[in-house]
């Protein structure tokens, strides 16, 4: 996989010929030439990236990935499977042209054939329901009329009961002890040892995937279905536990080596999509945060982060070593060009640096008939070359947003430590927690106070209100296996990889994609080269999203919760993990092309499909860039963000695995939100890189001004940190296990083993009620203690009654 990633050493950027350059139309042509232009003054060369993040990829792609494409010949068996059946039990019909009636009573029948006893009778069944859930697609002629029959049987074979049968047969698969025994001792595994697991999680994925897909046009009956199996996915129905939590247990025993066969992709796929769909995605993240500060009574937030972020734009990453030493070179022979040098960053408030110096790029700029900023560039280095602005009419300039993307925030601590440190200096005196005294302070500090308030992110620390959410039951599903499940999440993800070394002890993730028979020809290699790298490209998406949305569930339903996940990624190495995966050519890795669209379902079931040629796999797709690796990229970027937000440890984890560099190079990568999380990661260990590291990344310390949201107080750029001492470090992370500990046991010890946290009996009628044995030296001395403690102490009655 490693050698399919540096595709071309120009970033992703495309080699054109004069020849070819001739025939681009009037508005590539333009945005060529800007390109060339960018590439001679040493920018970045790749375009901005027209992507939009959600929380899935449109549902075409998001089925395709279930299969791979060495599974292409079973859409036929499944077809065969399904025929078979039907014409013994129903007739010569086509099943498109059967009514409601006809259609219930052979989705019954098919459903009482899963009981048989014979392994071989019970699998054919499967794959017939899987041909129903896969739409019926020989008798469909579009990719649309494929989708709408998907949705009508899934929702039928969720009405008769099909799924709940599925996750039976599912359990027993799992505990199958001859398969797992049989698969320890195969030398090589393929595609055959994962048949019966295959086709009952492809059926539960679809069920699944297309149910939670809404429509205006669902019938009330169709809404309601889906609210009632959301409920029940996300509750203990299936084997006494959230269907959650059965699949995190296959992926700890895939990754324990008891059972290598697992097509750990599909679980994986399974896993994701029914955690969004019962706990859901990043609009209702949003909606549930809403309305539980309206619950607690807090102010409203200042802003919609995800449209915030949908709302910026890309900026120009600052230019590598070797375009740089170029760029130098070049600007020896301009001894036309006048030199200005910039003081300090106030220089640029006389000239606008968001605009262009030349007026070819506006006539470029025209020719996109386009009044929106197509790049907003990061301000230019210290020392460079600075043409005199040219003056623009009224009615060229663009129109910028005025101020700043995100309303500042501060913590209470921070008011605090502000206030302390004010009274030391002008009193000579502290008063703790205290934020509401100035007295003796000047009045500038009032007024910083007062500002400070108004922007204080307000918190609220009430009566624990346990609520038995699909969040709170799947944290209590997987709370006794939780550093296990995330150790082989992580296993996963470092195996899928694609700087990942393939090593002897490391686990096998291809299990569900190398065919019996291995490639004979060139053209059979490089598909299955291709099928490779796209199967594990699937794995990390899936895993990046499982842990995001974990993270940010957990966070909003119970602090420790998330506090205490995230301990334990951190503990198995993830944040070394990330960066890896990002010390790599993330422009080859994002716009790699391993995809065979003509192959990728539902396309390859309603079109002959073309012969294909080395060629045609070399050339891969049309996309600009790959969805789902972009997609993963910036969940992980979250996943590190959320790691290392306020954990002074962690974020010298940073510094220490010199993750800068690569976090700068990462910024080649023109999309708004890619570059935000970066900007994030490289602002909190902006401090402890030097005066020259900042000296020589002006452009990435502006470009964290214009885009992070501003912490009032945090001298980020050149201050000390008093709570970063290292050896506070260890103690931190410490304090914070005991609390999560406390916190668990408290909450979720039904054995009650700690004393401290047995419920007190405060009713004086049943505490004097109970038989208490007191031990024998005690008796023995009874008058003695009467003596001591009860006569010769003068008690006032009338008081003790009052």
């Amino acid at each position: 996989g490693q050698s399919n990633m540096d595709v071309g050493g120009n970033g992703g950027g495309l080699i054109v010929n004069n020849k070819q350059r001739a025939m681009l139309p009037n508005k590539s042509r333009g945005e060529f030439v800007r390109n060339q232009r960018k590439d001679s003054e040493g920018f970045s060369e790749s375009p901005d990236l027209e992507f939009e993040y959600a929380d899935t990829d449109k549902w075409s792609a998001e089925l395709s990935e279930l299969y791979s494409y060495t599974e292409g010949p079973e859409f036929l068996l499944n077809r065969k499977c399904f025929e078979e059946e039907f014409r013994i039990h129903v007739s010569d019909d086509k099943w498109t042209e059967l009514d409601v009636s006809q259609h219930r009573a052979h989705a019954m029948r098919l459903l009482d054939g899963l009981e048989v006893i014979t392994r071989e009778k019970r699998l054919k069944v499967a794959r017939a329901i899987l041909y129903m859930a896969q739409g019926t697609f020989a008798e469909c002629s579009s990719e649309a009329e494929v989708q709408h029959w998907m949705r009508y049987n899934i929702f039928l074979l969720l009405d008769v009961g099909t799924f709940t049968a599925l996750v039976e047969l599912l359990n027993m698969e799992v505990d199958n002890s001859a398969a797992c025994s049989s698969a320890v001792r195969k030398p090589a595994i393929s595609l055959a040892d994962s048949t019966d697991l295959r086709v009952l999680l492809n059926i539960m994925y679809l069920m699944v995937e297309t149910i939670q897909q809404e429509d205006p046009a669902d019938s009330p009956e169709w809404r309601a279905t889906r609210e009632t199996f959301k409920t029940e996915l996300g509750s203990p129905l299936y084997n006494n536990e959230p269907i959650s939590v059965m699949l995190f247990g296959m992926v700890t025993k895939f990754c324990s080596g008891h059972a290598p066969h697992f097509p750990m992709k599909k679980v994986l796929l399974l896993l994701w999509k029914s955690i969004l769909f019962t706990l859901g995605g990043f609009e209702q993240l949003q909606n549930i945060k809403v309305r539980k500060r309206e619950q607690l009574r807090l102010p409203p937030l200042p802003e919609d982060s995800i449209r915030v972020i949908r709302s910026m734009r890309a900026a120009s990453p600052p230019a590598s070593a070797s375009d740089l030493i170029e760029q130098q070179q070049k600007r020896a022979r301009r001894e036309h060009k006048s030199l200005t040098k910039q003081d300090n960053l106030d220089a640029f408030n006389e000239k606008d640096p968001y605009k262009s110096d030349d007026p070819r790029e506006d006539e470029d700029d025209n020719d996109d008939n386009d009044n929106s900023m197509e790049v907003e560039p990061f301000p230019m280095e210290r020392d460079e070359v600075m043409p005199p602005p040219i003056p623009h009419p009224p009615s060229e300039r663009v129109n910028f947003p005025k101020g700043l993307p995100w309303a500042p925030k501060v913590r209470e601590k921070d008011i605090e430590h502000f206030l302390e440190s004010s009274r030391s200096k002008f009193i000579g005196y502290t008063l703790g927690n205290d934020t509401d005294t100035v007295v003796g302070l000047p009045r500038p500090i009032h007024e910083s106070i007062r500002t400070l308030k108004q922007v204080l992110c307000s918190s609220q620390h009430g009566e624990e209100d346990v609520e038995l959410c699909s969040t709170e039951l799947l944290y209590q599903g997987i709370l006794p296996s939780l550093p296990q499940y995330m150790i082989a999440l992580l296993k996963i993800l470092l195996a899928a990889a694609p700087t990942s070394k393939a090593k002897t002890d490391s686990i096998n993730i291809l299990a569900d994609v190398l065919p019996e028979e291995m490639p004979t020809t060139v053209l059979q290699s490089m598909k299955l080269g291709v099928d490779v790298n796209r199967h594990k490209e699937i794995i990390v998406k899936a895993i990046s999203a499982i842990l995001l949305l974990l993270l940010k569930h957990f966070k909003l339903n119970h602090i420790y919760q998330f506090e205490y996940m995230a301990q334990h990624l951190v503990f198995a190495n993830c944040i070394p993990l990330i960066l890896k995966f990002f010390n790599q050519n993330i422009m080859s890795y994002i716009t790699a092309k391993n995809s065979i669209s003509v192959l990728d379902f539902p396309y390859c079931v309603v079109h002959d499909l073309p012969e294909l040629t080395a060629e045609s796999l070399e050339a891969g797709d049309i996309n600009q860039f790959c969805w789902r690796n972009l997609f993963s990229c910036i969940n992980l970027l979250r996943i590190l963000n959320k790691l290392t937000k306020w954990k002074h440890s962690r974020t010298m984890m940073l510094v220490v695995f010199k993750s800068a560099p690569i976090l700068k190079r990462a910024l080649k990568v023109k999309q708004a939100m890619m570059q935000l999380y970066v900007l994030k990661l490289l602002k909190v260990q902006t401090k402890y890189l030097g005066r020259q590291w900042r000296k020589s990344n002006m452009k990435t310390m502006s470009a964290i001004y214009q885009k992070v949201r501003h912490r009032l107080n945090d001298d980020w750029a050149y201050g000390n940190d008093l709570d970063a001492r290292p050896w506070d470090f260890q103690a931190e992370e410490c304090a914070l296990r005991a609390n999560i500990e406390r916190f668990n046991s408290r909450r979720y010890d039904n054995n009650q083993s700690n004393p401290d946290f047995l419920p007190v009996d405060n009713c004086l009628q049943s505490v004097l009620g109970q038989r208490v044995d007191l031990p024998e030296d005690f008796q023995m001395n009874y008058d003695l203690w009467l003596e001591r403690e009860v006569f010769s102490k003068p008690i006032s009655w009338e008081e003790l009654l009052q």
